[in-house]
């Protein structure tokens, strides 16, 4: 039987509820960021008391915490730093993720001993780069996004064998190399090297003619008229588990820092049982129908392979569309079942009679009716109408602490 080494499935974790699905859904490691030198900064993030909980809740469970310090900081932010990665790692962060080379030196200074993983930012596309930051200390490199699967393989040939690779699998694309855009400093003076892309990319564009200001004239490529040649669609790698592995990628990264909580719990669901399955039969593995679903179960936009197969000359990553495809919603959350009751908290309005759809980290998601719903007074209701509001209802099935439950979009 072909040997080969199990992946590390890496989540993103914006706050503790994003955390606790990570976490939940079996994720082996989760990145996350302080309230500074991150590059995310819509999200919540973690404040000092937010990340030693974090962290020790992370490895009550046996999951891995690695922290963002990905920012090019500037010289008046650099007095800070000390504290920032000192406090990392009392906390006993599992690894600090950076891209400026003055950081990566702090790092060593200020926590000695926590590894060191050189972020996308740093646009590593050659071994050359990838040996310079072995050198320096790192023991981990996430690819530049633009490698194909090729150029990867050749990289994992030629750097030191305790080097591990880190790659996007899943999530969001950047149209700017690597990440490194001024699209959005230009546009609105928030700076995407520093945690606060616009995402000007994402934005309808039309032209102008100097001589007729206000005047707009559209570029219709896309159904709803207008261009989006700046919008890139997603990245779905979940039908390559077993090129990734081949490449010779260490770690499975899904990007989603900021999306939902749902989201981090579905796409870790349904990548965590993939490289399971692969793992677990090499050989014989086939991506089950199901799995090739899931990922269409939250907001995403049409999913492409990104630069690891094709070309993007000739099979551009463009999304003609500016929005998202979203045809699932979570109507519950489950709080705890007994004696045949599933006791839940809503999260959106459904009526009894509803067929709803159970996604847990133990089963292939599976329906249940309610039949009737109850309110939290035991009173008989005909919906959940009230914002996150306690209702109970007959289930059969026992249910887990956790469990998500969700209901397809009525087609309009």
């Amino acid at each position: 039987m072909k040997t080969i080494r199990k992946p590390e499935l890496l989540s993103p974790a914006g706050d503790m509820a994003r955390l606790k699905a990570a976490i939940q859904f079996k994720a082996d490691a989760v990145y996350l960021g302080g309230t500074v030198f991150g590059m995310r900064s819509a999200p919540e993030n973690f404040d000092e008391a937010g990340l030693e909980h974090a962290v020790a809740l992370a490895h009550e469970n046996g999951v891995k915490v690695y922290l963002t310090a990905n920012v090019l900081p500037r010289s008046d932010e650099l007095a800070a730093l000390p504290r920032f990665l000192s406090h990392a790692k009392d906390c006993g962060v599992d690894a600090l993720i950076i891209s400026d080379l003055g950081v990566l030196d702090y790092a060593k200074q200020y926590a000695p001993g926590v590894a060191i993983h050189m972020s996308t930012q740093t646009g590593i596309v050659n071994y050359a780069a990838a040996n310079a930051c072995y050198r320096l200390g790192a023991r981990r490199i996430v690819t530049a996004r633009e490698l194909s699967l090729a150029e990867i393989k050749t990289l994992r040939k030629n750097i030191p064998e305790d080097m591990e690779i880190e790659c996007f699998v899943h999530g969001a694309m950047c149209v700017s190399f690597s990440g490194r855009c001024l699209l959005s400093n230009y546009l609105t003076g928030r700076d995407a090297n520093r945690g606060a892309c616009a995402q000007p990319c994402r934005w309808k564009y039309a032209l102008t003619e100097e001589k007729r200001p206000g005047q707009f004239f559209p570029i219709e490529d896309a159904e709803d008229g207008g261009t989006y040649i700046l919008n890139a669609r997603d990245l779905c790698m979940i039908e390559h588990i077993p090129e990734l592995v081949d490449a010779g990628v260490s770690s499975f990264k899904i990007e989603g820092r900021a999306k939902s909580e749902y989201y981090v719990a579905v796409i870790t669901n349904a990548y965590r049982k993939a490289i399971d399955a692969y793992c677990a039969d090499p050989e014989g593995f086939a991506l089950p129908d199901w799995l090739r679903e899931e990922v269409t179960r939250v907001s995403y936009r049409d999913y492409c392979t990104g630069f690891y197969f094709d070309d993007p000359g000739e099979a551009a990553q463009i999304s003609f569309r500016g929005g998202y495809d979203r045809n699932w919603d979570v109507m519950a959350v489950v709080e705890r079942w007994e004696n045949g009751v599933a006791h839940c908290t809503q999260r959106n309005r459904f009526f009894a009679g509803d067929t709803l759809e159970v996604l847990t980290p133990q089963a292939v998601p599976f329906p249940v009716t309610a039949r009737e719903i109850c309110n939290a007074e035991g009173e008989l209701v005909q919906a959940t109408n009230h914002p996150m509001m306690a209702f109970s209802f007959p289930c059969e099935t026992p249910l887990p602490v956790g469990a998500i439950l969700r209901k397809r979009r009525e087609e309009s």
